[in-house]
């Protein structure tokens, strides 16, 4: 999780399920068109793999609270160029979900926030994924710049989202603006660290022929647009 109980007021929450609200009818659009496109076994496939990953990456992955909030290695970018935005979207939030239900019951109240944080940076990644990649470039062809850019686009939505919540619950103080500081530099480690992860999960799916056509893994990873 990434929001801390209590940096948010009960009587201020409420915006929080409007933003999920939100995000998530944006998700449950692209999964429509996702569905349409590769069918829905396909898709449940793909967020199936994506909710397995991102309740391992929040449970074994190091985590350590810091500042505001916590730092984990999300590899959203990861997800995004492996499985498809939509089933990154849905593995996020139901990774968050079953954090919550079997490992932090206490973290729920702050859902919607955590769920807001780490889909709209997603939503920017998918947008800026289609700026930065040229159509005919699969994402097994990925340079390293272009992986940089995507993973700091996605970090970064992140700490902004954690930045709001904190300056929308706590205002700014210098104690809470310390703390918002704190967090934001801690997390320059994990920017330098997913877009390497990035190459190197893309280099080996490039070496594994056999998921070329794959409706385990997103179209776009072997083919150009």
């Amino acid at each position: 999780m990434h929001i801390e109980p209590g940096l948010v007021a009960d009587s201020k929450i409420w915006l929080s399920y409007a933003t999920a609200a939100g995000a998530g009818a944006f998700a449950m659009k692209l999964a429509w068109e996702d569905t349409k496109e590769r069918g829905s076994v396909s898709l449940f496939a793909r967020a199936t793999a994506a909710t397995v990953l991102v309740f391992c990456f929040f449970e074994v992955l190091p985590h350590y609270p810091v500042g505001v909030s916590e730092v984990h290695f999300i590899f959203g970018s990861t997800l995004f160029l492996i499985l498809g935005a939509a089933p990154a979207a849905i593995g996020l939030a139901l990774g968050l979900l079953l954090q919550g239900l079997f490992f932090a019951p206490f973290d729920l109240p702050q859902l919607g926030m955590n769920v807001t944080t780490l889909l709209v940076p997603l939503f920017g990644l998918r947008y800026l994924a289609g700026k930065i990649i040229e159509p005919d470039t699969p994402y097994v062809d990925l340079k390293y710049r272009q992986a940089l850019a995507l993973s700091t686009a996605y970090q970064a939505g992140i700490v902004a989202w954690v930045m709001f919540w904190a300056f929308y619950g706590h205002g700014f103080g210098a104690e809470n603006i310390q703390s918002i500081v704190t967090f934001g530099g801690a997390y320059m480690l994990v920017i330098i660290v997913e877009p390497l992860a990035d190459l190197a999960v893309l280099a080996g799916a490039k070496a594994i022929h056999a998921l070329r056509g794959s409706p385990l893994v997103e179209r776009r990873l072997y083919h150009p647009a």
